[in-house]
């Protein structure tokens, strides 16, 4: 351990989609905020967009050989064991050098060699699972970890009922705070008042199935003056565009990516996006009625699962994504005429938003790392 004992070594691990990334670099800015001088050592997967994200952030980090399964190209599987040992070795030994205080584990490949090692060498382990099905790395390490934070009731039938401590998800907090964000919304967006707003997102890399539906519905939205703000990602933004022009519809503002995601959510009166677990848990903190839209390959289906506890508690109108060509468009146009429906969702998603998730999972972090 440390030679000083009041500073703490927190290695933190997982990645592969920014939905692990940012609840992980939320956490340890929380725990920097109440222990000013905490070491950090984050542990992703060689290749993965955490490695650009994590030092952007200002932390340090160190790649894994390790990868997932491939399901669809079986022979990039041969090499596959060679890389989950060599994982483990060096994780090892990252454990060994950095001497942390307590690891916490945020989902993806790195996150089991990482948090495994840190068991079996005595380091206290937290994890955090951030969709209402549990991945498989999370349920593997459940049974030696100390604590599981989780953004869903009803985690029982993953994790032991004494180790769970409901949290919410960490977000970012500059995206979820839209007090007065309005008006200056409208105007970068170019919109007037009075004239209906949906805000759709498929995510930074966009969605396919959510693209073709907007596209099939934009002469719908034109006709019922709806203004639209479209990201599509960067693969889709040409089609988009050429859709929209075509139509002349100049209140559909089309972009590859939104930078300012506070301000969309601002003015928004209805959002159309995926179920993955850090956008609902935006959705559920700024009260915004959401059109769902799963994305069909995610992992054991989590993102549908995210979806069916929202609409089970009447908090989201789900679409499949395979329906969205023929639904999308009609549904759309059914909530921005009904304002009532629209006000039954927010409330419902009012009601499941849990703020301040960083600041908890922190604070259990620390007291870990401090037992």
């Amino acid at each position: 351990m440390p030679e000083n004992p009041r500073s703490l070594n927190v290695m933190i691990s997982g990645g592969g989609t920014g939905g692990h990334i940012f609840p992980a670099i939320a956490i340890a800015n929380a725990i920097k905020e109440r222990e000013a001088g905490t070491q950090f050592l984050f542990v992703g997967a060689e290749g993965k967009m955490e490695m650009e994200k994590v030092p952007a952030a200002g932390y340090r980090i160190e790649g894994l050989p390790i990868r997932g399964f491939q399901r669809n190209a079986l022979w990039k599987n041969i090499g596959l064991p060679l890389r989950l040992l060599r994982s483990m070795l060096k994780a090892r030994r990252l454990v060994r050098e950095f001497k942390p205080h307590v690891a916490v584990g945020v989902g993806g490949y790195a996150s089991g060699p990482t948090l495994a090692a840190a068991q079996r060498m005595g380091v206290p382990t937290l994890i955090q699972e951030q969709n209402s099905h549990a991945g498989a790395t999370n349920r593997m390490l459940a049974q030696r970890v100390d604590r599981v934070c989780v953004a869903y009731a009803g985690m029982e039938k993953y994790f032991p009922k004494e180790k769970i401590l409901l949290t919410g998800n960490p977000v970012r907090q500059d995206v979820v705070r839209l007090t007065g964000k309005r008006p200056r919304g409208m105007e970068f967006f170019g919109f007037a008042e009075g004239k209906p707003v949906l805000f759709v997102t498929g995510g930074s890399l966009g969605a396919r199935g959510i693209n073709k539906g907007i596209e099939a519905a934009l002469p719908l939205l034109k006709e019922n003056n709806i203004q639209v703000i479209w990201q599509t990602g960067t693969t889709y933004l040409q089609q988009a565009e050429v859709a929209v022009a075509r139509l002349g519809f100049a209140d559909c503002k089309v972009s590859a990516f939104v930078a300012h995601m506070d301000l969309a959510y601002a003015v928004a009166d209805l959002v159309v996006a995926r179920a993955g677990a850090i956008s609902v848990s935006e959705l559920c903190l700024v009260k915004l009625p959401a059109i769902l839209v799963p994305l069909p390959t995610a992992a054991e289906d989590h993102q549908t699962k995210n979806a069916r506890a929202l609409t089970d508690r009447q908090a989201a109108v789900l679409v499949r994504d395979e329906n969205t060509e023929e639904e999308l468009g009609t549904r759309i146009i059914e909530l921005m005429n009904d304002a009532a429906a629209r006000e039954r969702l927010s409330i419902a998603m009012a009601s499941l938003g849990m703020s301040n998730a960083a600041e908890a999972i922190a604070a259990e972090t620390i007291r870990l790392a401090r037992q």
